[in-house]
C-alpha cells in the first residue's frame, strides 16, 4: 500500500476523532487553554521541515497556506459560543460536521491529484502546512470570541487572567 493511501486513512480516523472530540467539548465548559493549546501542539510539526524530505518551495508554502487560511473561513463560521449556567460553552452546530467532512473529502482528493506530481514528503509538508494555516486563524478568531463572552461574564478582571 503506497504512503499516499495510507496518509488519506490517517486523514479520515483524524477527522473522525476531531469531530468526535469537537461533540464532545460541547458538553463543557470552554477555556482560554483548551482554545490556545491544540495549534501549540501542532506547531511542534514543523520540525518535520528540518528534513530535506519535506521541505518545500517559497511558492508551495503560499499556496498550501492560503487554502488553509481559506478554509478556515468555514470553521470560523460555525465555531459560535454561548453563555449558560454562568460558563462560556461551543455552540453544538450540524453545519460543523458537515463542512469538516466536506473538507477531509476535499483534502483526500486533492491529495490523489497532487500525488502524481510532488514527492510523498513535499505532499506532506505542503498538507501540514495547509492544516496549520487553517487551524491557526480558526483559533484566534475563537480566542477572540471566547474572550468578548468572558469580559460579559467577568466585567471586573477585564479578561486580563484570560
Amino acid at each position: 500500500m503506497n504512503y499516499v493511501v495510507l496518509s488519506s486513512i490517517g486523514a479520515v480516523f483524524m477527522g473522525t476523532f476531531v469531530m468526535i472530540m469537537r461533540i464532545k467539548s460541547a458538553k463543557k465548559p470552554a477555556s482560554a487553554k483548551k482554545i490556545i493549546l491544540p495549534p501549540m501542539f501542532m506547531s511542534t510539526g514543523a520540525l518535520m521541515f528540518f528534513f530535506p524530505m519535506f521541505q518545500v518551495s517559497f511558492l508551495e508554502v503560499v499556496e498550501a497556506a492560503s487554502v488553509g487560511m481559506l478554509f478556515s473561513i468555514l470553521l470560523i463560521k460555525t465555531s459560535k459560543f454561548e453563555i449558560r449556567d454562568h460558563d462560556i460553552y461551543l455552540k453544538p452546530s450540524k453545519a460543523f460536521v458537515f463542512i469538516l467532512i466536506a473538507l477531509l473529502i476535499i483534502r483526500v482528493i486533492m491529495k490523489s491529484f497532487l500525488s502524481s506530481s510532488l514527492d510523498v514528503g513535499e505532499l506532506g509538508g505542503m498538507f501540514w502546512i495547509l492544516a496549520f494555516g487553517m487551524i491557526v486563524p480558526w483559533r484566534i478568531a475563537m480566542y477572540i470570541n471566547f474572550r468578548k463572552l468572558y469580559r460579559v461574564l467577568h466585567p471586573e478582571t477585564n479578561a486580563k487572567s484570560v
